[in-house]
C-alpha cells in the first residue's frame, strides 16, 4: 500500500483544494498518520490486488457514491480516473447522470443500486440487497470489499465536505 508523503498532495487536497500555503493544509498535517491513512485507504481500495471486483467496477461505485452524495469534486475525480482506466465514456456519463438503471451490464447495475441504497437509505441494505449481489456473481469476499469501499467513500465524502465548508468559512472571514 502506498500513500502520500506529508508534503505531497493527496486526493483530499486535490478535490478541496488545499494548497501547501493554506491554513487547513497545515492543520491536516498536524495529524500526519490520519492524512497518510486516508490516502493509504484510498490506494488500497483501488488496488488491482483486490479480488472479485475490478478496479473499473470500484471506480464506477465511487462515482455513484459521490453522485448520490452530491460530492461533485470527488465525482469529477472518479470520472477522470474511470476515463484514464479506459472505461466507456458513454457508460461513465450515464452513471454520472444517474441513469444506472439503463445499463446493459446487470452486475454493474446491481452494484450501483446497492451503493445508492447504502449511501442514501442504509436501512435498505438488507439481506435482499446482499442477495441481489450474490445473484449477479459477487462472492462473499467481493461483497465485503464492496461494503468496505462504500464505507470508505462515505468517510471520504464527509471529510472533503467538512474541509470545503471550513475553507469557505475561512475565505468569507
Amino acid at each position: 500500500m502506498t500513500s502520500s508523503s506529508p508534503t505531497e498532495a493527496d486526493v483530499i487536497d486535490s478535490v478541496v483544494p488545499l494548497a501547501p500555503e493554506h491554513l487547513l493544509y497545515a492543520l491536516r498535517r498536524e495529524r500526519p498518520k490520519i492524512v497518510a491513512s486516508t490516502q493509504g485507504s484510498y490506494d488500497a481500495m483501488f488496488s488491482p490486488a483486490v479480488q472479485g471486483i475490478s478496479v473499473t467496477e470500484r471506480l464506477f461505485v465511487a462515482l455513484q457514491a459521490c453522485r448520490v452524495s452530491k460530492a461533485s469534486e470527488l465525482a469529477a475525480h472518479y470520472r477522470e480516473r474511470l476515463l484514464a482506466e479506459g472505461a466507456d465514456a458513454a457508460l461513465v456519463d450515464a452513471v454520472a447522470r444517474g441513469e444506472a438503471t439503463s445499463l446493459d451490464n446487470e452486475r454493474l447495475q446491481t452494484m450501483l443500486g446497492f451503493t445508492a441504497k447504502l449511501i442514501a437509505r442504509p436501512i435498505e441494505g438488507d439481506r435482499a440487497a446482499v442477495d441481489s449481489l450474490v445473484r449477479v456473481g459477487l462472492t462473499t469476499p467481493a461483497i465485503v470489499a464492496l461494503g468496505q469501499l462504500i464505507a470508505f467513500l462515505s468517510y471520504q465524502v464527509r471529510l472533503a465536505a467538512g474541509l470545503q465548508a471550513m475553507a469557505a468559512e475561512g475565505s468569507a472571514a
